[in-house]
């Protein structure tokens, strides 16, 4: 809602309650004014006026002010109208802000917890990973140790000529290999 349509509303509502206090001002006096003259017709019979009253003057009067106070009612439901319209206009947006608000919170929570998730799923799935780069790792190191000492054995072979075997090392295998498959004899 702008703030032209608020300070409308209360420029609204304000000359409203001045109708409304004119016209209990106005109720007041008549009242006031029916009962001194009924005071004063009923204690004293000579101050009956001279000449008689003009009907059709006090009927114009009295239909003038009616159809002003028409008037003025018509304004009232009108204004009413329109407060009760606004009101359930702003109604209508105080909950769509809340709703957007609750929803604005939920995202941001979301949003602060996906980088915690997205590193535990990455963990997760990079533990298998490691696990295996670790394995062959100690594989290639124990594969490093057993190539230098069959080098060293080749060198030292090669000196010997006399020995014209070479001794092979036997290379342990995984668990799963060594029961599907036996393992070769050095000669």
């Amino acid at each position: 809602m702008s703030q032209s349509d608020t300070s409308n509303i209360q420029a609204l509502s304000t000359e409203v309650s001045q109708l409304r206090q004119e016209l209990q001002l106005r109720d007041q006096l008549v009242q006031q004014l029916s009962q001194e003259l009924f005071r004063l017709v009923k204690g004293n019979t000579s101050f009956m006026p001279q000449k008689p009253p003009e009907p059709e003057q006090d009927t114009k009067q009295l239909q003038a002010l009616q159809e002003q106070l028409q008037a003025i009612e018509q304004q009232v439901t009108f204004y009413q109208e329109q407060i009760t319209a606004r009101d359930t206009e702003i109604y209508q947006l105080r909950q769509n802000v809340q709703e957007l608000t609750d929803r604005s919170r939920m995202l941001e929570q979301v949003v602060q917890e996906l980088p915690q998730i997205y590193r535990r799923k990455f963990e997760e799935r990079m533990a298998p990973v490691r696990e295996k780069v670790a394995m062959l790792q100690r594989e290639n190191r124990q594969l490093q140790a057993e190539l230098q000492s069959v080098s060293y054995r080749l060198a030292l072979k090669s000196r010997n000529a006399n020995h014209s075997g070479i001794d092979l090392p036997s290379f342990p295998r995984p668990a799963s290999e060594e029961t599907s498959i036996s393992p070769v004899p050095n000669s």
